[in-house]
């Protein structure tokens, strides 16, 4: 069993709201973490530096080197920036956010709800070089694992029928990496990925658990951290989400709640209200450690 982290209260500069305690921008990513995508992490942007904590809160413990861990420190843009799509121009929504995850939205519009939880599960993988667990499936069934796509293959896809072609050498560069991310986003999205998640209770919530609707139009969200009142034993969360088109992946704030956001309580009355979408109770999901067939 790996260590385990966590962080209480502290002071900074602004809160984030009324009801929420400072950040602590001095907080540092613990050094086992990696974001392959930066090029000068920058640890007082973090999203546990950024974001406090509601008073009586502390971070609930996660695994040390977990997939929750490294959603926790995961690198913001400074303040709160408008949210760009894909191409540039600006969103047309821009009260939906708390803040931006510093990662690229891409150059298509491929990077829309589904894709952006999939480009973050598979982005702590490939940190911890855990390559063989990096695999989705497309909407035609048919599994696409990274290991196929560094060997060199490719996916020909004709109708419904997809194989794979050896057409390049193996390779595992980052640059690589990402191409094969935009072929998942590609052929994949919300109906694959709720096949490959199991349903878990909203009230054995972790970080890294997805709010998924699968279909046309579908939705996805991400679970990026939660907060436990040791003495009530409440419990909060906090969610990020692309949209269409393909956007910036960016923290929600809570509509519902002005003095709480961008947390959210987990004993949510009726349906989880978010700035762009609706979700049920029993729409909450996990990925497994191993969801290939």
């Amino acid at each position: 069993m790996g260590a385990l982290t966590s962080c209480g209260p502290s002071k900074a500069d602004e809160p984030v709201g009324s009801a929420v305690l400072p950040p602590d921008t001095s907080v540092r990513a613990p050094a086992h973490l990696a974001y392959s995508w930066t090029k000068a992490y920058d640890g007082s942007q973090s999203l546990h530096s950024r974001i406090g904590v509601p008073a009586g809160f502390k971070r609930v413990l996660v695994k040390q080197g977990s997939f929750g861990e490294w959603l926790r420190f995961l690198p913001l843009l400074k303040g709160k920036p408008d949210v760009h799509l894909y191409n540039g121009k600006l969103k047309g929504n821009q009260d939906a956010h708390a803040a931006i995850v510093d990662i690229d939205p891409g150059k298509t519009d491929l990077q829309q709800c589904a894709d952006a939880v999939m480009r973050m599960r598979a982005e702590y993988l490939y940190s911890v070089k855990r390559y063989d667990d990096i695999h989705f499936r497309f909407t035609s069934g048919d599994d696409a694992p990274y290991t196929k796509w560094t060997d060199g293959y490719r996916p020909v896809i004709k109708g419904n029928k997809v194989s794979w072609v050896k057409k390049a050498g193996k390779d595992e560069s980052y640059t690589c990496f990402r191409q094969y991310l935009d072929i998942v986003f590609t052929y994949a999205g919300t109906l694959s990925l709720s096949k490959e998640l199991k349903k878990v209770s909203v009230d054995e919530m972790q970080p890294g658990d997805v709010f998924i609707l699968g279909g046309s139009p579908g939705h996805a969200v991400l679970v990026v951290d939660m907060a436990e009142n040791d003495r009530t034993g409440e419990k909060l969360f906090l969610i990020q989400q692309s949209y269409m088109p393909a956007q910036e992946i960016h923290l929600l704030r809570n509509p519902g709640d002005a003095a709480l956001s961008p947390w959210y309580k987990t004993k949510f009355t009726g349906d989880l209200e978010t700035p762009e979408w609706t979700f049920s109770k029993d729409q909450l999901m996990r990925f497994t450690e191993l969801t290939r067939p």
